[in-house]
């Protein structure tokens, strides 16, 4: 066993990469180690294509082991289960860039596996596994497009360093990943973002900190490509060690032949070209659908020749409508390249929600709803990140009925929890700190209609429903979906994309963010990669569309209420003195719990001091916090002075008496006969 390895200091940070020891009979395994954190990434495809495939059948695993932070799982058989939320993230990390990135016409089963094998809980471990898988594929025979470099970039005081940890990014601004390539003249272009701001970004810069803005992250991307340059540099000195790989004629899938594409197009372009321009997306699905019957009956299609036929037209489709827009700069629904589609906006649509929100974009409408909670509903987490708790939780559901079609519903699938986690990225930073105010949240984005954008639909929504609710954010975030169109060289940005030209075209570039900074992105690209001045024109433009898309918000609900939902829990914090919180716990509890029972307020206590009281009252919430005070600053009791008490324990030498918050004293039991000798404490007093 040979093996080969290669190490590089990229920005300050030592990165290796080694193969040929482990996973051998894999067609590609690399493991790639950042500080203490390694992850070991395999590719593996079938040499044979599978029958009828008419897409790319990549599947992208991510595998977490608790031994990596040296612990047991948490779960009844002490064994990982399904995938956490972060490994869900991280496998549509990999598979969005790598995808457009295979030979076309590639149809194989291809297999690609990381298993986290240490995690030093200082280094996020996505980054390594994005530059394995990259480099597992350049390293296999597999006809891959690369090699792929990904790099995590910070923004702090202005500056971007590359590889942050977490302590790095709790003090920086914004969070910026980027995964890119070389084209042909040797210039990185850009596969795959995925950034936001980070939990304290926005107070960051309320202190002073260069924002997230347009101009900035432009100035990150070009960072960024240069980070990659190496990384790819990296990959290709790792594979120049290793032997050659086996030579393999891969079986490449035609969608349609030439003589079949221009029967086609010969008898449909016409008639698509005459449709124009058709707003409403069933109309428009009808009148396509009518077109492709008519163009198949008038070619006498024999029944082999149907499923080559309908390639040819979907691609007909593609390039008219894409010709339409560059030659004229008319969309398919009639809109200029600009244009937003018409928003309408209702809020506190839910009675019983704490905060709710129907945000319509065209045909797509999301309903949000906001509901509060005590911290200690935050979401526990188990898994090798630093994170134990989530106290932000944005749920999106996307049922099959928004698109109008059957299908089945049984959990959420990985796209959902991609765009509920996107939508959580863009509004988390805008959420008070805790120390101001102390809730847990969830979110929930329904989606009722889809044509386009809806994850966007949701930011924009879920930003109303928590003013609703009168959560004091720091401002309104709003989010656009923009697309792109390239031909001949040519780059044309759309705004407020179809679901139609986001299929279509070559880029789905979401943008969120307040008036001041933008909060969260998100670039999926069809083609191989993007020069990095497309995206930053794509920010600009998509600026102009969020600034119209706040003015549209505002002119329903400015700010947030200024009282809390009616119905949502009063949750107010008090300190008390360390050497007092065992008093208000009690005897194995015996206090909070008669605490939480008289007055119906629930209780949370920190080691600190600090004591959250939650109610649904005024009165509630006042009861509990005198309560608590008077056991924690207890008044002293006066000498000589007679006070009423409560019989709390009797003994055999006496009892103890409370004769006010947090104050039990002992009455022995010769002091209670007043002058008599007592036998028992029972026969004078009981409890």
């Amino acid at each position: 066993m040979t093996e080969f390895s290669v190490s590089k200091q990229i920005h300050g940070v030592d990165i290796t990469m080694s193969a040929g020891k482990l996973a051998q009979l894999a067609d590609g395994a690399v493991v790639v180690t950042i500080g203490d954190t390694q992850v070991l990434t395999t590719a593996t495809a079938k040499r044979t294509m599978r029958d009828g495939a008419d897409f790319f059948p990549l599947t992208v695993d991510v595998e977490e082991r608790m031994y990596a932070v040296g612990r047991i799982p948490g779960s009844f058989f002490r064994r990982e289960g399904r995938a956490t939320e972060r490994a869900t993230l991280t496998c549509r990390l990999l598979d969005r860039p790598l995808r457009p990135s295979f030979i076309d016409g590639f149809r194989n089963e291809t297999h690609i596996v990381t298993t986290v094998m240490s995690a030093d809980l200082e280094n996020p471990y996505d980054v390594a596994a994005l530059n394995a898988a990259s480099a597992a594929l350049t390293t296999s025979p597999i006809p891959f497009l690369g090699p792929i470099g990904g790099v995590r970039l910070a923004l702090r005081d202005g500056e971007w360093s590359a590889f942050p940890t977490y302590n790095d990014l709790e003090e920086s601004v914004f969070d910026l990943v980027v995964a890119g390539k070389r084209n042909a003249s040797g210039d990185v272009d850009i596969a795959m973002v995925e950034a936001g701001a980070t939990e304290h970004g926005y107070r960051h810069f309320k202190a002073g900190q260069v924002p997230s803005n347009e101009e900035t992250i432009t100035e990150g991307l070009e960072v960024a490509k240069k980070v990659i340059g190496e990384l790819i540099d990296l990959q290709l000195e790792l594979k120049a060690q290793m032997p050659a790989t086996e030579e393999i004629e891969w079986p490449v899938f035609v969608e349609y032949s030439p003589e079949m594409f221009a029967k086609v197009e010969a008898a449909a372009k016409s008639k698509l070209e005459a449709m124009g321009v058709v707003a409403d997306k069933h109309e428009r699905q009808n009148q396509e659908s009518a077109i492709r019957d008519e163009v198949f009956e008038s070619l006498d299609l024999e029944e082999d020749e149907i499923r080559e036929a309908k390639s040819a037209f979907s691609k007909v489709q593609k390039n008219v409508m894409r010709s339409r827009v560059v030659a004229e700069g008319i969309r398919m629904d009639g809109r200029g390249l600009t244009d937003v589609r018409k928003i309408t906006v209702e809020v506190d649509v839910l009675k019983e929600a704490h905060g709710s929100a129907l945000f319509t974009r065209g045909e797509t409408q999301v309903l949000n709803a906001t509901t509060l909670g005590m911290l200690k509903m935050e979401q526990m987490l188990d898994t090798i990140d630093p994170y134990e708790t989530k106290r932000y939780m944005h749920h999106y559901n996307f049922p099959p009925f928004s698109t109008g079609e059957t299908g089945f519903m049984r959990g959420p699938k990985r796209r959902e929890i991609g765009h509920g986690a996107l939508a959580e990225k863009a509004l988390f930073p805008v959420i008070p700190d805790i120390e101001e105010f102390p809730y847990a949240y969830r979110l929930v984005s329904e989606v009722l209609m889809s044509n386009g954008s809806s994850s966007m639909a949701s930011v924009c929504g879920s930003s109303l429903s928590l003013m609703d609710a009168g959560v004091p954010i720091h401002a309104p975030v709003a989010g656009v979906a923009m697309g792109l169109i390239e031909q001949d060289g040519e780059f044309v940005t759309l705004t407020d994309i179809l679901g139609a030209e986001d299929h279509l075209g070559d880029m789905d570039f979401k943008v969120a963010g307040s008036e001041d900074m933008i909060t969260a992105l998100q670039l999926d690209t069809k083609i191989e990669s993007l020069p990095s001045e497309v995206l930053a024109r794509a920010m600009m433009q998509a600026r102009d569309a969020r600034l119209f898309i706040l003015g549209e918000m505002a002119e329903v609900l400015p700010a947030p209420r200024e009282e809390l939902a009616e119905n949502a829990p009063k949750i107010e914090a008090i300190q008390i003195p360390k050497d007092r919180i065992g008093e208000v716990i009690g005897p194995k509890g015996k206090n909070i719990r008669q605490l939480e029972e008289d007055t119906g307020a629930t209780i949370e206590i920190e080691d600190d001091g600090t004591i959250r009281v939650g109610a649904s009252s005024t009165a509630s919430m006042q009861m509990a916090k005198e309560r608590i005070l008077a056991i924690g600053f207890p008044p002293e009791p006066e000498l000589n002075k007679d006070y009423d008490g409560e019989v709390v324990n009797v003994t055999k030498f006496g009892a103890f008496v409370n004769i006010m918050p947090g104050r039990d004293g002992l009455l022995h039991i010769s002091k209670m006969g007043g002058g008599r000798r007592i036998a028992q404490v029972e026969d004078v007093l009981a409890l």
